[in-house]
């Protein structure tokens, strides 16, 4: 079992995202999704990684932007 990780910029900031999984289970967290969350979201589904938390370091808009349209996008996924 290794932990995968896929750092993703995003926005005109190219502030870094970070998606971070388990590579036996699949399941993974996505870290500050300030934007592009329609590109983000794509990018999960062609990893094949079930999203089971939004994981927000602080609230700069840059960080923050994407969270809410992003959960909705993957069925309602917790923000933390």
């Amino acid at each position: 079992m290794a932990l995968k990780y896929q750092v993703v910029p995003v926005t005109s900031f190219s502030q870094n995202c970070s998606i971070v999984w388990c590579d036996e289970t699949m399941k993974g967290i996505v870290v500050d999704p300030g934007g592009d969350e329609k590109q983000l979201a794509m990018l999960i589904k062609e990893l094949g990684v079930d999203v089971v938390k939004l994981v927000l370091t602080h609230g700069h808009l840059d960080h923050v932007g994407g969270t809410e349209p992003l959960s909705a996008l993957l069925g309602g996924t917790e923000i933390v």
